[in-house]
Formats: C-alpha cells, structure tokens, sequence
C-alpha cells in the first residue's frame, strides 16, 4: 500500500466542499450546557463547530465538561401562616393546603383555586 499524502487546510476544505460539507467554526462561545432529565453537562470556554452534511446539522463540542446533579424539586418554603390562611379559606386540612401550596410554588391564590377546583370534581 503507498502512502497517504497529508492533506493541507485549504485541500481539505476543498475536499469537504466538493462532497457537500460545510463547516463553521463558532468564535467567542463561552459555554455550552446539555440538560438532560437528572444532570446538566457545562462545557466550559469550549471550542464549537457547525457541519452541516446532507442537510443535517451535526455541532462538535470540545472543552473542559463539568457535570451538575438535577434535584427532583427544589425546596420551597413555605410559611405556616400561608398554610393555614389556604387551609381556612378552603376548609381543607393543614397537609392539604401545604400540597397545593407546594405545588403552586406558594403562590397563595393559585393554591385556593387549585383545591376549590378539587372540590367541584367530587
């Protein structure tokens, strides 16, 4: 088998034109996050190319990757006094009127209309 030439930046570009590639570079990205259901990857300061290949779009991503775990839920605070406030309004218990206070990430009227509407289904 002979050897294979070295192709230079500007053959291969050429090359890749010719069999339908185009490539960008992306400049002055600083990050680059993939947020997946339990962790987030960030690549940092990383280095991004578009190709763009028979009409699909494939980015190369390359840097330094640090990943972060997702919680479930973030915790939510939510003040007694808004608990019982949603609990005599509605006539529901304490537990209930925190869950609905939780859900509505405290939001005092969503969590009232949320259980008044509770109500009406049974």
């Amino acid at each position: 088998m002979g050897k294979m030439r070295r192709l230079s930046p500007r053959d291969l570009r050429r090359l890749m034109k010719r069999m339908g590639v185009e490539v960008e570079e992306f400049h002055g990205v600083r990050e680059v996050r993939i947020i997946m259901e339990d962790r987030e990857m960030v690549v940092e300061d990383p280095h991004v190319t578009l190709m763009r290949v028979q009409g699909q779009d494939i980015l190369q991503v390359v840097g330094n990757i640090r990943e972060i775990e997702i919680s479930e839920e973030p915790e939510i605070e939510i003040p007694e006094e808004d608990v019982q406030l949603v609990a005599s309004q509605t006539g529901v218990s304490l537990e209930k009127a925190r869950e609905a206070l939780v859900k509505t990430s405290g939001d005092i009227a969503q969590a009232i209309m949320l259980l008044e509407s509770l109500k009406d289904k049974y």
